[in-house]
Order: C-alpha cells, then sequence, then structure tokens
C-alpha cells in the first residue's frame, strides 16, 4: 500500500507516530513561513502542515501545490496548538507535520469548488462527473446506494432467495412503454430489445423450480423523462412460487424494515396500512396516497390493492391491461371475465412510499388458457401471443406453479432515503432530463462501417 492510514482515521491515540497518507489537496493557506493543506479521501479529511525547518524540500514543494492535486505525503502526527481544534472533523485534534511530499498527478483548477454548498448548472456537474462525486453529497448517496445492496441482499439470502441473473439482450415485447432496440450483425434485419424488466424470465424462472429469485436488475424504457425517471435504472426484482398476496406483504414489509434500521436506524411499525384502488381515489384523489401527516411518520409505506384488471384505451378503442397483462384476475371474477371486463379486478397491489409509487407486483397468471384469455380481451390474438410470448405459454404446459412477486424501484427508495427531489442524484452516471450524458455526448452517430455492417441506413429529415 502506498500509505499507512487513510485521511479520516487518525485521532489524538496516533500522536507521536509517523504516518503516510495519499489524496487529493482539498485546499491549501499560506501563513508566512508555514503552509497548510488540507489532504482528501474518501474517508475524510486532514490537516497537514510544512515547515522549513523540518523539511526544506517539502516545504518548496508544497508552494507549488493546487486544489485537487493527487499527493503522497509522510510525517510526524502532532496534536493541534490550543484553539485550532475542529470538533467537526473525525481529525480535528490532530495535524501532520510533513517530511516528505510527493506530487503523483497535478491538476488542472476544476470548473467548480468541491464542496457541498455550491451553486452549479446540472449540465455542468454531469459533465464533470468525476469531479461532482468528490464532493460529500454525492458520495454520500452512492455509498448509501452500497449499503442498500449490502442490507437485500443480507436479508434475501437469509431468507434462502436465490440471485439469479437474467438476460440483458432479450426479445422485443412491446406493452407499455417504447423498447431501446439493439440491431443483430449476426442475424440482419433482426432486433434484440434491452429489458423493460425482468418479468418474463422470472416467470421462466419459477417454471423451472427456482421457488424464490431475486436480482438487483438493471431495466430500460424509452420514455420521456421526469424526476423520478431515467432511460436506464435499476430495480429489486423478487418472485416466489406457492404463495399469496399475504406472504409477498409480509416479505416486502419486513425488508423495508430491516433497510430503514439498518440505514437510517428508524423502527417503522409493520404491517403497512392497506387501502382499495378505489379507496384511495375517493380519499386522497390519488392512487398514491401520501400518508405521513396521518402516520406522523417520517417514512410513511401503505399498499394499495383491489385494482382493476383492465382500463379502456379510448384512442385505440380496446381494453389494455391497467398494470401488465400477466396480472390474475381475483378467483370471483373469473367466470365473468369476458361479459364484463370493466368489473374485474386484479391480484395486483402497489407499494407507496411517502406519496410516490416505490414499486408494484402481482400474483401471476400460471394456466396457458387463463393467458390466452387475457390476451384475447386486450387485442392479442392467438398467432401474435404465440409471435410475442410463446415460449412462455408453452413453458406453461410443463408443469407452471402458482407465482408471484414484486418490484421496486431502489432509484426511487434512495433519493427518498436522501431527502433528494430527483433520483438523478442517486445515480453514478445519470442522464440529463433530455436523455443525453454530458460526460460522454451519448447518444452519438457512429461510423458509416458500422452501420453497413448492421443492414442500416440513416434517412436524413424524415426521408
Amino acid at each position: 500500500m502506498l500509505r499507512t492510514h487513510t485521511c479520516g482515521q487518525l485521532t489524538s491515540l496516533d500522536i507521536g507516530k509517523q504516518v503516510t497518507l495519499c489524496g487529493w489537496v482539498a485546499n491549501r493557506r499560506d501563513h508566512g513561513k508555514l503552509i497548510f493543506i488540507d489532504i482528501r479521501d474518501r474517508y475524510g479529511l486532514t490537516q497537514v502542515v510544512f515547515i522549513p525547518k523540518e523539511s526544506k524540500d517539502a516545504y518548496i514543494l508544497a508552494q507549488e501545490l493546487r486544489s485537487e492535486f493527487v499527493i503522497k505525503l509522510s510525517g510526524l502526527v502532532n496534536k493541534r496548538p490550543g484553539g485550532t481544534i475542529n470538533a467537526k472533523l473525525a481529525t480535528g485534534e490532530v495535524e501532520i507535520l510533513a517530511q516528505e511530499l510527493e506530487i503523483l498527478n497535478p491538476s488542472n483548477t476544476p470548473p467548480f469548488e468541491i464542496q457541498d454548498d455550491i451553486e452549479i448548472t446540472e449540465e455542468l456537474r454531469l459533465k464533470y462527473r468525476y469531479l461532482d462525486l468528490r464532493r460529500n453529497k454525492v458520495f454520500n448517496n452512492l455509498l448509501l446506494r452500497s449499503n442498500l445492496y449490502k442490507v437485500i441482499r443480507g436479508y434475501l439470502g437469509n431468507k434462502d432467495f436465490i440471485e439469479c441473473e437474467t438476460p440483458i439482450l432479450t426479445k422485443s415485447t412491446p406493452e407499455g412503454a417504447r423498447d431501446y432496440l439493439v440491431p443483430s450483425r449476426a442475424n440482419p434485419g433482426q432486433f434484440f430489445a434491452l429489458p423493460q424488466s425482468p418479468q418474463l424470465f422470472k416467470q421462466i424462472l419459477m417454471v423451472s423450480g427456482i421457488e424464490k429469485y431475486y436480482q438487483i436488475a438493471k431495466c430500460f424504457r424509452d420514455e420521456d423523462l421526469r424526476a423520478d425517471r431515467q432511460p436506464e435504472f435499476t430495480q429489486l426484482d423478487i418472485e416466489m412460487s406457492f404463495v399469496n398476496e399475504e406472504d409477498i406483504f409480509s416479505l416486502t414489509e419486513e425488508l423495508m424494515k430491516s433497510i430503514l434500521k439498518e440505514l437510517k436506524d428508524i423502527d417503522i411499525p409493520v404491517p403497512f396500512p392497506r387501502l382499495s384502488y378505489q379507496n384511495a381515489l375517493e380519499k386522497y384523489k390519488s392512487d398514491k396516497p401520501d400518508l405521513r401527516s396521518e402516520t406522523k411518520t417520517e417514512f410513511a409505506f401503505c399498499w394499495v390493492v383491489d385494482f382493476p384488471l383492465f382500463k379502456f384505451n379510448t384512442e385505440e378503442k380496446r381494453w389494455e391491461s391497467e398494470h401488465h397483462p400477466f396480472t390474475a384476475p381475483i378467483d370471483e371474477d373469473l367466470e365473468n371475465l369476458e361479459k364484463t371486463p370493466d368489473k374485474i379486478k386484479s391480484r395486483s397491489y402497489d407499494l407507496v412510499l411517502n406519496g410516490m409509487e416505490l414499486g408494484s407486483g402481482s400474483i401471476r397468471i400460471h394456466r396457458q388458457e387463463l393467458q390466452e384469455k387475457i390476451f384475447n380481451i386486450i387485442g392479442i390474438k392467438k398467432e401474435e401471443a404465440v409471435k410475442r410470448f410463446g415460449f412462455l405459454l408453452e413453458a406453461f404446459q410443463y408443469g407452471a406453479p402458482p407465482h408471484g412477486g414484486v418490484a421496486f424501484g431502489l432509484d426511487r427508495l434512495l433519493a427518498i432515503l436522501s431527502a433528494e427531489s430527483s433520483i438523478r442524484e442517486v445515480i453514478t452516471f445519470p442522464k440529463t432530463s433530455a436523455a443525453f450524458c454530458p460526460l460522454t455526448n451519448a447518444p452519438t452517430e457512429v461510423e458509416d462501417k458500422q452501420l453497413k455492417e448492421l443492414g442500416l441506413t440513416i434517412k436524413k429529415g424524415g426521408k
């Protein structure tokens, strides 16, 4: 290792030790024959003083230091003089008397200061995201994400879930948002799609006998962006066999309870309140009610249940799924499925947190004949159903168990936990509201050679 300690590690117990630190120059201050710097790494900040009589060479070189230079230094841990102790810092009782200094890499003057309380445009921040990520606030959001993943994996691992990866290159089955399409060079004129969710694959896994599946999954949707939407996002995907709604509610509630306890040291009550879709609309004028004022809590969860199975698309004059076409209707409505589609209730549910839809799920259809009937009601005839979903329908013929699940938007959860108004603040490399990446300038044009290999041409001006 190039260093003996981190910049957030030293305390009064280390006074008298010879240490070596590595990091970035947070700031430099000249005081006559003394030069002070603060050296920063991901763990914290330590003050360093350069004195000519201690090390003339280190002192001379320290005069070259500027903000964000990457350095390595060695020296003696001293107690700070009286009146200079910084109680706000973990290292605030000590400073390093520098004896050796090495500039590992200089830095240009940053386009903005690396501190939290600055006003800069989002585009500038994202263009220089590697600098933005050095700010404590942004870094802490990413650290929270990492810790969230640890809690999730620990909780579900203890519950005997199997973490499975599903394909990123998959089949286009458009239903709702637009797919991101990927042309296939090996199969000219044909396309993969990036997954909007692992929905079909996790159902296939249930047919496979996995029984308890989860995945921290990347998903992609080509839709208009808002504060709570990105072209690519991360969700926690869960599916189980031989369960009902209560099993899924209980698992989810205990998971959320563990997350809030581990990450915020907050105890939340369970079970969560449950509201029917109709009651939520009547009482709160929304199917995403914010119950904080009623529950007197900082984090107010609730379930919204009893959604209609279908909604009518007035433009296309056809029925479509309220959630997705793989959601099972309640058993009592099965006989009236085709007679009165407007009155059919689904076995679906949404988890709402502080007025934001955090996730949704359902008990799934697991019988081929019922699935085909649902497809027919929403205008997907048998031939089209086989073309788009034939692999799922065929799997149902080989002993598909009853199953259900839920998926949560982890970016949305993190935004709420971090008190951020946009999920862009908790994503490492987000896109702007225009679905553009200022850091890489993506999306970009590609070379004609690449287009030719794919059998594609670009038509200018819509011609």
